[in-house]
């Protein structure tokens, strides 16, 4: 007989204590609906309240990943990769805001031949209009520079086997996960889901940490703002020349003198231009100088051990 095919389950958790007992039954429910056997990974993201004790007490249901500190959602997905064992991995949010009741159709389009099955996200529920304006801001953003629609995007996805050892073999520190899987092509398909209320606690997620995490994704998967800048220089360059031509010109046969407000006009443009540019440059370089320290994308934390077991994503847990 085949034997049964196993899923794995990643949650990564930071504060997430009042979650975890209401997702884990919610998600061994609905396992229930699939051929899968299921494996539970909670991945405690250096979490300052109870989530890791929680998590302990659940057990054998699932599996905890605990790692030292808080080191981002980015690293506690890696981390996930590495630990999960199945042919299949789905990401869920610990908050119950993904609905668990979309993983049989999810697990459907995986086994029908989809390689990546993406939650895609009808309606983003409740949420401030300055929120959803800077969520589509940014996932059009994105979408250009990708050449693949991010709108609705969510880290809720099942990936495959192949597309998670095809993750865990790309070397960079600075990751975006979703940008990852689309870069990572394969077969994929899409399942509409309405965002739901989140079941307890309040989000992590202030607008600045937002606003931050966008703009380092954005950094982390392409290079086109440092093209915008070497294109605005040549644009300025070329609207320079032309003043320095009327300047030339208003000198020799209008017999006037020239005025300060060119002058000065031109020094705050270019002294704008030239310091958005150094600006945009030197954020490159940070992320250059975090990639060439080559430190390891997050720490688990081993209580048997006298110190913590280091682990990077570039490892597989399979042979």
């Amino acid at each position: 007989m085949t034997p049964p095919t196993l899923l794995s389950i990643v949650i990564p958790a930071f504060n997430e204590s009042a979650n975890l007992q209401p997702i884990v039954q919610r998600l061994r429910a609905e396992l229930e609906q699939t051929p899968c056997l299921g494996e539970i990974i909670v991945v405690d993201d250096g979490s300052t309240d109870d989530t890791a004790r929680v998590a302990a007490q659940i057990t054998p249901a699932i599996r905890l990943v605990r790692l030292t500190r808080n080191f981002g959602k980015e690293s506690a997905l890696a981390a996930g990769m590495q630990a999960a064992q199945g042919q299949a991995v789905l990401f869920i949010d610990a908050d119950l805001q993904h609905p668990p009741e979309l993983i049989p159709h999810m697990v459907v389009a995986w086994l029908g031949g989809a390689d990546v099955v993406n939650a895609v996200k009808r309606s983003r529920g409740p949420e401030t209009r300055l929120n959803r304006w800077g969520a589509g801001a940014f996932n059009r953003v994105m979408s250009r520079l990708l050449n693949f629609s991010m709108a609705g995007a969510s880290d809720y996805k099942l990936l495959d086997r192949k597309v998670v050892s095809v993750l865990l073999k790309c070397p960079e520190r600075v990751r975006f996960f979703r940008g990852l899987v689309a870069w990572a092509g394969f077969r994929q398909a899409d399942v509409k889901y309405d965002v739901a209320r989140r079941h307890g606690g309040s989000s992590s997620w202030s607008r600045l940490a937002l606003l931050r995490y966008s703009v380092r994704n954005l950094l982390a998967f392409t290079s086109v703002p440092l093209y915008w800048v070497a294109i605005t220089g040549l644009l300025m360059s070329a609207f320079t020349f032309l003043m320095l031509l009327q300047t030339l010109y208003t000198y020799f046969f209008d017999h006037s003198a020239i005025g300060f407000t060119t002058v000065i006009a031109l020094q705050v443009i270019l002294g704008g231009m030239i310091l958005s540019a150094l600006g945009i440059i030197a954020a490159y370089l940070a992320l250059v100088y975090e990639e060439v320290k080559h430190r390891p994308l997050f720490l688990v934390y081993e209580p048997d051990q006298a110190t913590p077991a280091p682990a990077t994503a570039q490892q597989n847990p399979l042979p």
